[in-house]
């Protein structure tokens, strides 16, 4: 599985999954293509899935938020008979490389969060219409809706069968939302991820698997009430939408050039460099203006180019340890542009892409790389993009003047980005949880909103790491990069993760951290990987072979 994998999409590149809007209600179907699979060596028979799949499902979700603000409603529902989804394809996991399989598993999860708080966050709210077997990833699908419906009759059911099965665990957050979402009693749940059968109609409703159970005489009129009572809550203005069109974007072999971002890879150093820029133009007017611009307005623009870089750094180059983030552009027509967002956050556009730069951050904050920013001079980095400094794991900042720099002075500037807008998954901002127990801090800071503070008093409020002089800059810089490359990845991922979900838990730090934790490992375990464990048996008529020692 060494090829690059692309996570930009068109609408005319689905292969697996069907929209058909009507009005207010759009209705998603899965309809998987089992010769289609993202590498060679399987067939996604029973509505099963790859990573493949699952990138049409992320852009499918995005282009509802973005290209469709009169969608009210999503149905997700199979567009084949007798089977809703049979989850992660098996042959897929048993074959495919354990750093795959991981990172498969955070991509789906990032993707279900993301339509899990669409209608919390945008007004537009998904229902899913099981009828047939929901298993494993598929029920997940399912969770992460807003509602269930499950038809009551001998074909339906739902299941998390993964233990009994395959010896390892729900991938995509079905424990944690059986028990912190649906609120699912704790050895009811027990007793439903052990059984590979599932569970059906009334039982499902009783132990708060599903919402409704439907016979299927009367499925289509439950689903149509239901779907009335969301669209009745929903907040969408309709109108037109963002046509999101290709990324401008050159893949070289050790670079990726986009129009505002630009990647360069060190391969020797295992590292790799993301330049951001800031605007060239002032900021629209106002949200008419900006709108025109559509996918071009700068804010809109950088948030898809950044959220590229960062995913196809993440899948398709395994062996660079180390991210760099990087700025340069005028920090006052940054705060401008940011400025018209915040200023017009009811307005349904603002809004999405407010909430998009949310998911960025966040998908930032989960990667499985050590991360660094540099502060240098004529660098932007303010409000959303001050954003990252707090999200790396260390931030090194210029101070003074360097001989031969004409830039202006390395400077941090905050505004009200950094105190609320994008909260991390722990619940609250990143400035929170860098000082964890001191909220004096954060209000110091706070109290500087708009105020570019060069590298001394950036120190004294504890923005950055370190700041370094002409004479030091360059040679720390660099031992910390090369220190950084000699150590073990595995101990280096293992470490950041623990120290970047300091705070509150909640089920989507739970998902990430903890689930993610435990499903690193199991996928690692012969019970499961051996040449005679689970996943390799699975469909052989053998069951696999269990190291019984609890570890």
């Amino acid at each position: 599985m060494s090829q690059r994998i692309d996570f930009q999409k068109q609408a005319s590149d689905w292969k697996h999954w069907r929209l058909e809007v009507d009005g207010e209600v759009a209705n998603l179907f899965m309809d998987v293509d089992e010769t289609a699979g993202l590498f060679d060596g399987y067939e996604l028979k029973l509505n099963s899935y790859d990573l493949g799949v699952d990138i049409e499902l992320a852009d499918v979700v995005q282009r509802l938020r973005f290209e469709y603000p009169g969608v009210k409603v999503v149905v997700m529902q199979s567009g084949k008979d007798r089977v809703f989804s049979a989850g992660a394809n098996i042959r897929m996991l048993a074959g495919a490389a354990h750093s795959h399989k991981v990172n498969f598993c955070k991509f789906t999860n990032e993707t279900r969060n993301t339509y899990e708080v669409a209608g919390e966050e945008s007004g537009q709210y998904y229902i899913c219409a099981v009828k047939g077997a929901c298993a494993g990833g598929g029920y997940e699908l399912a969770l992460a809706c807003d509602h269930i419906i499950l038809a009551d009759d001998a074909t339906s059911s739902v299941a998390l069968p993964e233990a009994p099965l395959l010896a390892v665990l729900p991938g995509t957050g079905g424990l944690t939302r059986v028990t912190d979402k649906r609120k699912v009693r704790r050895d009811l749940a027990d007793v439903f991820c052990s059984i590979e059968e599932g569970v059906k109609g009334k039982r499902a409703l009783d132990w708060k698997l599903v919402d409704d159970v439907v016979p299927n005489s009367k499925f289509d009129e439950t689903l149509a009430t239901r779907v009335a009572e969301y669209v009745a809550k929903s907040s969408r203005p309709g109108g037109e939408g963002v046509k999101l069109a290709a990324l401008d974007r050159t893949i070289a072999e050790d670079s990726i050039t986009y129009s505002l971002v630009e990647v360069t890879i060190d391969r020797d150093g295992r590292s790799a460099a993301i330049a951001l820029s800031g605007p060239d133009a002032d900021a629209p007017a106002d949200m008419v203006a900006f709108q025109a611009e559509g996918d071009q307005a700068y804010m809109l623009r950088l948030a898809r180019e950044l959220d590229d870089a960062i995913l196809q750094l993440r899948l398709n180059e395994m062996e660079i340890g180390l991210l760099t983030f990087t700025t340069q552009g005028d920090s006052e027509k940054l705060a401008a542009h940011e400025a018209l967002l915040h200023a017009n956050a009811d307005n349904w556009l603002a809004n999405e892409v407010l909430l998009y730069w949310k998911r960025i951050l966040k998908r930032i904050d989960v990667t499985s790389r050590s991360m660094i920013a540099l502060v240098e001079h004529g660098s932007c980095f303010t409000g959303v993009l001050a954003e990252i400094l707090f999200s790396v794991d260390r931030s090194y900042m210029m101070e003074d003047e360097f001989e031969g720099d004409n830039r202006p002075t390395a400077a941090i500037t905050l505004t009200q980005s950094n105190f609320g807008a994008f909260p991390m998954s722990n619940g609250i901002t990143r400035l929170q949880t860098r000082f964890l127990g001191d909220e004096s801090k954060v209000t110091d800071a706070e109290a500087n909103i708009g105020n570019p503070m060069e590298a001394t008093e950036a120190d004294d409020y504890g923005l950055v790491t370190y700041i370094l002089d002409e004479i030091d800059w360059e040679d720390e810089v660099r031992i910390f990069m090369e220190e950084r490359a000699s150590f073990s990845p595995d101990a280096l991922t293992a470490m950041e993760a623990n120290l970047r979900f300091a705070g509150p838990e909640t089920m989507e730090t739970r998902i990430f951290g903890r689930l993610t934790a435990w499903q690193n490992w199991v996928f690692q375990r012969p019970n499961a990987v051996g040449p005679d464990g689970a996943l390799q048996r699975y469909g052989t008529g053998k069951k696999g072979e269990y190291d019984m020692n609890r570890v």
